[in-house]
């Protein structure tokens, strides 16, 4: 009986959770995401992730930011799958999570350390880089959309390359 009981209070609250930031979270991934297939696919795999976590027991301190981060992982990995050959992404420059566990720790360590360095970054700079390097999206699709110029675009992207670069280099592994 106590495991019904504990069962349904977890169903519970995971339903709060999908009821209270579902629809943030599926405008958020929608302003990204161009085909609308694609974001619910996207809204649903987070929230299966969700469901796996709690099922897991995995503790989660701060829900909503974790589902916003996993929506942004998702939305960069439907991303790289649609990178054109021969243009390199993040994915080719960190190292492989199937090299054994000296890579995945050291994977582990530059995203947190990239993920940390672009939380540094100012809001105009790192929305746009995100934008480019993360979404795909064009300067041009960019300035329509936020009405600045592609020049400053691409000064706040340039800005933003030259920070990261410079953090970047301090990190030991």
């Amino acid at each position: 009986m106590e495991d019904v009981l504990s069962i349904a209070a977890e169903n519970l609250r995971i339903t709060e959770v999908i009821e209270r930031e579902g629809r943030r979270l599926g405008e958020f991934i929608r302003r990204r995401v161009d085909d609308q297939a694609d974001a619910e696919d996207i809204l649903q795999d987070v929230f299966y992730e969700l469901i796996e976590a709690y099922r897991r027991m995995i503790p989660i301190e701060q829900v909503g930011a974790w589902l916003y981060r996993v929506a942004r992982n998702r939305i960069i990995d439907r991303f790289r799958k649609k990178r054109p050959e021969g243009e390199a992404g993040l994915e080719e420059l960190l190292p492989s999570r199937e090299a054994g566990p000296e890579a995945t720790y050291a994977r582990s360590v530059l995203e947190e350390e990239i993920e940390a360095a672009l939380d540094e970054l100012p809001a105009e700079q790192r929305e746009v880089f995100v934008a480019h390097e993360f979404e795909g999206r064009s300067f041009k699709q960019l300035s329509e959309e936020t009405g600045v110029s592609i020049n400053t675009l691409l000064a706040r992207k340039h800005y933003a390359v030259l920070y990261l670069r410079k953090r970047l280099r301090e990190i030991s592994l």
